[in-house]
């Protein structure tokens, strides 16, 4: 059967689920040799048929090409791609519960592979995007306030020990200048031991880094935004406390969203707090990857993902 002819007006529907496992595999399966893409892996999902929507669509790919039944499942992201022959719109979904046993049903080959192993050549250009996704850390670090140059480097290094993969550098009580000074010390450390580490300042400082940095935008800022600040290469991160502001972040094509506050904290007391529940109805209203903050514990990660967290950040969770 001939697919639906697809434009960048009307792009060709798509629903993909992302399943990773407690070993931190990712499902993935083979595409059929007389298939668009032929013979290359994909994360497992299919076109949408007519007026069906994407969760019944998503249920239904995942039963009928791999015996799954999905029971729970969030968007992600939402991604757009231009072949020389069609058009696409990824609707991603990181699925959290579900029950069976991954089998081929179409005569498809089927694996489980480790996200650190996957190969963006193995995929279509249009799954490149989710290979990222899929590479966001399970945790991120924000600093405390330091009172000085000494007390950063030591910090880094014990985030290192704690295998942390990505820091936000957050010193709100340094001037402009002196927190440039402060983040380019930390960015050469970073470097060196294979850490990110993310920009939280003035945007024009930003601009005169001498080196390309992640950004980190903070509610107040991310809504004075009206373009994604950084190159598609760079992360771009945002802090959110409800609802308009994940929609603006997920206009600005944010990698990934801070929610927060989840549980009390010193700044935040109980009945003022999202809690699981709360977090869940928000994180699941945007295609974007949300970290749960505000009184985390690094045991928190399992319950942070299973309510559709891409995983946690915070300050005091990874202080020695």
């Amino acid at each position: 059967m001939r697919e639906p002819t697809s434009s960048p007006a009307n792009p060709l529907h798509v629903a993909v689920g992302v399943i990773v496992d407690a070993e931190q595999r990712v499902l993935v399966s083979r595409r059929h040799a007389h298939s668009h893409q032929g013979k290359l892996w994909e994360f497992p999902g299919g076109k949408l048929e007519a007026g069906e929507p994407v969760q019944a669509g998503l249920e239904r790919e995942f039963r009928e090409e791999l015996g799954l039944q999905l029971h729970r499942y969030f968007p992600v992201k939402k991604i757009l791609y231009q072949y020389p022959e069609k058009t696409v719109l990824l609707d991603v979904w990181q699925i959290t519960e579900y029950s069976g046993t991954a089998t081929g049903l179409e005569g498809q080959a089927v694996q489980w592979r480790s996200i650190t192993a996957l190969d963006q050549a193995d995929f279509p250009p249009a799954d490149v995007s989710i290979i990222r996704l899929l590479k966001l850390p399970r945790e991120i670090a924000i600093t405390p306030v330091l009172d000085n140059e000494s007390q950063l480097t030591g910090l880094i290094a014990d985030y290192v020990a704690l295998q942390v993969q990505v820091i936000q550098l957050r010193q709100h009580q340094l001037d402009p200048a002196t927190y440039r000074q402060w983040f380019e010390l930390a960015s050469d450390i970073c470097t060196s031991q294979g850490v990110t580490l993310i920009f939280n300042n003035d945007p024009k400082i930003f601009a005169t880094l001498e080196k390309q940095a992640a950004f980190h935008a903070s509610s107040a800022r991310l809504m004075q935004l009206n373009a994604r600040p950084v190159a598609e290469d760079l992360l771009f991160s945002v802090s959110c406390h409800n609802q308009h502001e994940l929609l603006h972040a997920e206009a600005l094509n944010a990698d990934f969203a801070f929610l927060s506050p989840v549980k009390p904290t010193d700044k935040y007391l109980p009945g003022h707090c999202l809690n699981w529940a709360g977090f869940e109805e928000l994180a699941g209203q945007v295609s974007l990857p949300v970290y749960a903050l505000g009184g985390m514990i690094r045991s928190d990660i399992d319950t942070a993902c299973q309510h559709g967290a891409m995983g946690i950040a915070g300050i005091r969770c990874f202080l020695p």
